[in-house]
């Protein structure tokens, strides 16, 4: 037989294979679909997630984000005298370390206490700020899981609700709706779970960092008002 009629015959077979293979694929909306009701809150958990994540990473990232020389001046200007200027530089800056130091610079003339106090106070304003949305991110991490294990449950008790139903005469498509509603909704709520665990973590360890920074502007500027007068 000739060798090349073998190849172009093999060639064939394989590309029929290939394409029956294609066909019966389940693509991700069809797999969707057979996750049945239990998929839309994980649907709009995820979509939920992805907003919060998007938005608090970039309200952080603004937060933390410093210029260099605004507590050099804020420096330059107390110890020559000029309140007045620093207050203004303070009210320039849109920024949790010079919000804070603005409430500090309109309570100087008082005890240092209650200098200290007002400023906390404003730096646990401006955290909280900063962790709006988390506890909801938080949620979806811990919920979506269990939504999915839910759906899990559904699944099996449609899947053993058909075999009772069908008597002697089970097989492997009567079970299938209730096997992929179980399959698919488990593995959905998982992703979104983890994701948003991940996502969680990774804005708290970011908050954390502009906590510090917030302390550690705190102290400085305490410091500065410690400091004897020239």
């Amino acid at each position: 037989m000739n060798p090349l009629l073998l190849i172009q015959n093999a060639t064939g077979e394989t590309a029929e294979l290939a394409a029956e293979v294609a066909e019966n694929q389940m693509n991700y909306f069809e797999m969707a679909k057979a996750g049945g009701l239990i998929m839309i809150p994980l649907i709009l958990l995820s979509f939920v997630a992805v907003y919060i994540f998007i938005e608090r990473y970039f309200a952080i990232q603004k937060a933390s984000s410093e210029d260099l020389s605004f507590m050099n001046k804020i420096k330059e200007y107390i110890h020559d005298g000029k309140i007045d200027s620093a207050y203004a530089l303070c009210q320039q800056v849109d920024n949790p370390v010079s919000r804070m130091i603005e409430k500090g610079i309109s309570r100087i003339g008082r005890p240092l206490q209650d200098v200290n106090t007002a400023i906390e106070n404003v730096g646990n304003m401006e955290i909280s700020r900063l962790e709006k949305g988390l506890p909801t991110l938080a949620t979806v991490a811990g919920g979506a899981p269990m939504i999915g294990f839910l759906g899990t449950v559904i699944g099996m008790i449609r899947a053993f609700f058909d075999m009772a139903n069908a008597g002697s005469n089970i097989d492997v498509g009567l079970l299938s709706s209730g096997i992929y509603t179980a399959m698919v909704t488990t593995v959905t709520g998982l992703v979104v779970g983890i994701i948003a665990y991940f996502a969680y973590n990774f804005l708290v360890a970011r908050v954390e960092k502009v906590v510090f920074k917030l302390e550690a502007r705190t102290m400085e500027f305490m410091d500065l008002l410690n400091e004897p007068a020239a």
